[in-house]
């Protein structure tokens, strides 16, 4: 692509950051990554202990499917072919002490009848769940980075699945819950943050994996960020790890670079912030350009928790267990102060040979708090402590497993806890949160503001202008800030989707 002489310099290397970088590349612009921690990816990380790959990000990618919504923006980024997807047959088993269990099948058809089993008496409320999953199987998202005339044939075609999506928009998972009897089926609508989300996301995913578009690829979330580096250096970008931005530079009410904690200056034409929002608006820029309401967002907006998650190295082939298994807890586990749990989600990645050895099994644990302060104070004032609360946390989480799987905890050769301490020290996001703003019953997925009243030649990317976060707020945000830049600077918005590999798809 031909140079347009100008450079912008990104603060963050997670998903947001690095797909502006390659939009930015691919229109001309010299582009400079500025990473804090010494990989990429932010919280689209996974980390490796002794021979085991432990995954703290991803689920399943909304876009693996060619023929799916979002797979050509991941194309725009890179070859999304070069990897190798995964599509579970069974989403998630939940489970009592007692053994009774339900599970929540992938496809539709699997899943109707096995609530229908289950269920009967529920019949209504389950066909007219599977009715809204298929549904909104073909319904594709808005792009935030084209306005009414590049969207309106995506509007025409889903015109009559609006009324459906306003509906489940405006009611909480906890509400949705409530039209069953089942106690587990209510369960699965209304634990955690799901209880407190808007409908329409899990319903959404639900319909995603029936039609084949959420899968998940072999290597994690990792494998993915690898990709998009390598197109970063290919297109002659620049990623500078340990590279923590302590100030955005201002002169004249215009961005014009950054300084660093080592006291360098990285100048530039323009500034985008894929870094947290609270650290950029109130921290990177002092507070000087926050208006009323973003004050009040920041103030007044719920957050997703935050999150332990106890990571073990399992010296067991566990291919028969679920991909996802929810035990409800009949003694619930004390995480910190104010934090019960009565459930806890415990994945099986028995479908990725690159996390364990053959015969062996990585499995993690992920338990919400919204309690990030006592972590990381108890981590700033008293380490032993601190580590004693994350062995207990283990033994008890091990516990709930060896219920479950006797003989497992002889098995277990490797244990990794991490706490929001951890998540704060390693991406820097605000109370340790997973995925920034929880989308509320009522709320839009519509994009937050992106630049700040006053303030030129800076745009903000990420989870903190997109609602729901997840690893497609990444692009869903880069693409519309990379273009209004170009506007801006009358430069071409030109970004051609990579060389398509056939992708490879596996059935779990």
């Amino acid at each position: 692509m031909k140079q347009n002489g100008r450079k912008i310099v990104i603060i963050g290397g997670g998903i947001a950051g690095l797909s502006a970088a390659v939009y930015a590349l691919k229109c001309g612009y010299q582009v400079e990554v500025l990473e804090m921690h010494d990989m990429a990816g932010g919280l689209a990380m996974s980390w490796r202990r002794g021979s085991y790959t432990f995954e703290t990000c991803l689920h399943w990618l909304v876009g693996s499917s060619p023929k799916g919504d979002f797979h050509s923006h991941w194309q725009e980024l890179f070859d999304i072919g070069k990897l190798e997807f995964v599509n579970p047959e069974e989403f998630v088993r939940i489970e009592t002490d007692d053994g009774d269990s339900l599970s929540i099948y992938t496809n539709v058809d699997r899943l109707e009848a096995e609530l229908l089993r289950r269920a009967p008496q529920d019949g209504i409320a389950i066909r007219d769940l599977t009715h809204s999953i298929r549904s909104l199987g073909k319904f594709r998202m808005l792009d935030p980075s084209g306005g009414l005339t590049d969207n309106w044939l995506n509007m025409l075609r889903d015109l009559p699945v609006f009324p459906l999506l306003g509906k489940l928009s405006k009611i909480s998972g906890t509400e949705y819950a409530s039209r069953f009897s089942d106690p587990l089926l209510k369960s699965f609508f209304s634990n955690g943050d799901i209880g407190k989300m808007s409908a329409i996301a899990m319903i959404l995913s639900l319909a995603w994996m029936n039609t084949g578009n959420a899968g998940y690829c072999i290597g994690g979330s990792q494998a993915m960020i690898r990709l998009i580096t390598d197109k970063i250096a290919s297109l002659g970008g620049k990623i500078h790890f340990k590279a923590r931005v302590e100030r955005i530079l201002v002169e004249n009410d215009a961005a014009v670079g950054v300084q660093l904690a080592s006291g360098e200056t990285v100048m530039a034409d323009w500034v985008i912030s894929a870094a947290d929002g609270h650290a950029t608006i109130f921290d990177l820029l002092s507070g000087k350009y926050a208006d009323e309401a973003t004050r009040n967002r920041y103030d007044e907006r719920e957050l997703f928790a935050s999150y332990l998650q106890v990571s073990l190295g399992v010296a067991l082939d566990l291919r028969e267990q679920p991909p996802m298994l929810t035990p409800i807890l009949e003694s619930p586990i004390m995480l910190d102060p104010g934090t019960e749990l009565s459930s806890v989600g415990f994945r099986f990645f028995h479908f990725d040979p690159s996390f364990a050895p053959p015969g062996k099994t990585s499995v993690t644990c992920i338990l919400p708090t919204s309690n990030f302060r006592y972590w990381a104070d108890l981590r700033r004032d008293n380490l032993t402590a601190y580590h004693a609360e994350k062995q207990r946390i283990a033994d008890g989480v091990i516990a709930v497993l060896e219920k479950r799987i006797p003989g497992v905890r002889g098995a277990i050769e490797t244990i990794d806890v991490s706490t929001p301490a951890t998540v704060i020290r390693y991406t820097g996001n605000w109370k340790g949160t997973m995925e920034g703003w929880l989308v509320a019953p009522g709320d839009s997925f519509k994009p937050l503001p992106n630049t700040l009243p006053g303030l030129r030649q800076f745009v903000m990317v990420g989870q903190w202008v997109m609602p729901g976060g997840g690893l497609p707020s990444g692009p869903m945000t880069a693409r519309p800030a990379v273009k209004f830049i170009c506007r801006h600077d009358h430069v071409p918005f030109e970004v051609q989707t990579e060389h398509a590999t056939a992708p490879e798809l596996v059935g779990v």
